[in-house]
């Protein structure tokens, strides 16, 4: 044991659950609970872990796993046993409350049918203890499943869709069966938690690949579980989801409405940065121009105030490169020349920050998309090379990378090449026909396997 962990238990930490103990570590140090996770994600490799959770362990609202404790005695430079201990301590606390009650000895006046009546009453309280502690979920199971969300969530951005679709329906449907089975309270909103993220990222595969009817139910069950979770964050996430699909399927009006209620839940992160961009896209397809630049005046001001990391990566963060991406898509159905070179420096600014990004939060559909806005901003001030060239990055990639939204956005900017200003210039002849060719080999169902989520 460690110089520090004597110490700790010559000052009577002998008798100390896990959670006071956590505390005490912790203040020692002066460190915040974020603190104490980024020390543990540095430690681990990866950005698993939150402020938040730390606080549960610190509540014991939830017990740190062996494997949680294998980074926590490092994280304090104390000995194992002395987390092992304390974690045995806490559980003899549990099991205890919800053994038999002791109860005193009766007076010699009872008589023997009151004693067997209340023996049989102790009966059934023991029946019910066991009953509780027949459950389906542990500590355990719920902190790999949040690894294996945390872990999907930011993939999903990066990696082939179908290589997440598997996966993400077999745990979704994993933690579906764990819900029909029992677990403690504090469990059940946990694994709600992950049904909603994991309905959330179904609701993206079917976005994905255009199956907007699909995309609402998950979405819908994703609402529902996040409100049995009562977490505010995954609501305002789920109505950016909803907004989504409205602007997918047309409803624009409805999609900026969406966002604005998602608006009003409070929740910490990324995500009113998100709720903001995606009013603004909307208003600016309807032909609100100011409606829309002050929404995306508010997008800025709420990633400045922003308090807090988003607590799950990928689909559910909204990095700075995604925000200039959807401000470019904005500024340039906004309209003007000035908006318009706005909107190319936007776009440029999005693709450069997602190239300097790791390569799981590279956004492969992010960045198509913003090479087509830099393609349609040149078109725009009626530079066609300049255009051309955007377009190469789009026209070579692998049409199974293509979401049903870039194949969209290929068909537009390949009507757009129709109009008369081009006069039927072979330069612009050419390129409508590459951008129809690529966006036919991507709707083909070889470009996407016939199994759809359902």
């Amino acid at each position: 044991m460690g110089a520090r962990g004597h110490a700790f238990l010559g000052d009577g930490m002998g008798d100390t659950g896990i959670g006071a103990l956590l505390v005490r570590l912790r203040t020692a140090r002066g460190w915040s609970q974020q603190r104490v996770a980024d020390e543990y994600n540095a430690l681990e490799g990866r950005s698993a872990k939150t402020g938040k959770e730390i606080g549960r362990y610190e509540r014991e609202a939830r017990i740190p796993t062996p494997y949680a404790r294998k980074y926590l005695v490092q994280v304090f430079g104390v000995d194992v046993a002395l987390l092992d201990q304390a974690v045995a301590i806490s559980k003899g606390r549990r099991d205890g409350a919800g053994g038999e009650v002791v109860l005193p000895a009766l007076a010699p006046a009872a008589s023997y049918a009151s004693g067997d009546r209340l023996s049989e009453d102790a009966v059934r309280s023991a029946d019910f203890a066991r009953f509780i502690a027949q459950r389906n979920a542990d500590e355990f199971v719920i902190e790999q499943l949040e690894a294996d969300v945390h872990r999907l969530a930011r993939t999903y951005v990066s990696h082939p869709l179908m290589e997440q679709y598997v996966e993400i329906k077999r745990l979704r449907d994993g933690v579906f069966d764990l819900l029909r089975g029992r677990q403690y309270p504090r469990q059940t909103a946990d694994l709600y938690l992950s049904a909603s993220r994991l309905c959330g990222l179904s609701a993206h595969v079917c976005l994905d690949l255009g199956d907007y009817d699909s995309a609402a139910t998950h979405t819908r069950t994703a609402r529902a579980c996040a409100e049995a979770a009562g977490h505010e964050g995954m609501l305002a996430w789920v109505r950016s989801v909803e907004s989504l699909i409205a602007y997918w399927t047309g409803r624009y009006e409805q999609a900026a409405r969406l966002a604005q209620v998602g608006r009003r839940h409070r929740a910490s992160g990324s995500i009113g940065a998100r709720l903001a961009s995606l009013e603004a896209r909307a208003l600016a397809i309807v032909g609100d121009s100011a409606g829309a630049l002050a929404a995306l005046g508010d997008a800025e001001r709420s990633r400045e105030a922003i308090s807090g990391r988003d607590e799950m990566p990928g689909v559910f963060d909204f990095p700075v490169a995604k925000q200039f991406a959807y401000a470019g898509t904005t500024l340039l159905a906004a309209g003007g020349q000035e908006c318009v070179q706005k909107a190319i420096v936007s776009a440029e600014t999005a693709i450069r920050l997602y190239r300097g990004a790791d390569g799981d939060d590279q956004s492969v559909g992010d960045l198509f998309a913003s090479h087509l806005d830099l393609a349609r901003g040149h078109l725009l001030l009626g530079d066609l090379d300049g255009a051309e060239e955007m377009l190469g990055f789009v026209l070579t990639a692998s049409p199974e990378r293509m979401s049903a939204s870039i194949v969209r956005r290929l068909i537009v900017l390949g009507r757009e090449l129709e109009g008369p200003q081009y006069g039927g210039a072979a330069q612009a002849v050419h390129l409508r026909e590459r951008l129809q060719h690529t966006a036919v080999r991507a709707s083909l169902p070889a470009a996407h396997p016939p199994e759809l989520p359902t």
